[in-house]
């Protein structure tokens, strides 16, 4: 992942200018990438891309639920099915 020098900030320059930092996030709706011992350490979003990724997290888990329901119904047999009752009487 490719990623803008301009929109990386040390944690310390993060710590001092906070408030600025959240305005040209707000203004820009670019990701600001935190670094911290010129590590990547978290990334600062706007609450509109945090909401949209949650989102397709959310849709992705739906897939996964479908996948493993297709792949339990490929291997359903009804004729191994077993009753409530004949499951009662053997307790």
């Amino acid at each position: 992942m490719l990623v803008e020098t301009k929109q990386m900030v040390p944690i310390t320059r993060l710590q001092k200018q906070l408030t600025q930092t959240i305005r040209n996030l707000s203004d820009s709706g670019e990701a600001v990438y935190i670094l911290k011992n010129n590590n990547m350490e978290a990334v600062l979003l706007s609450y509109q891309e945090y909401e949209y990724l949650k989102e397709i997290e959310e849709i992705f888990e739906h897939f996964e639920i479908k996948n493993m329901v297709d792949t339990r119904l490929k291997n359903y047999n009804p004729q191994k099915n077993i009753s409530w009752d004949k499951i009662r009487e053997n307790k």
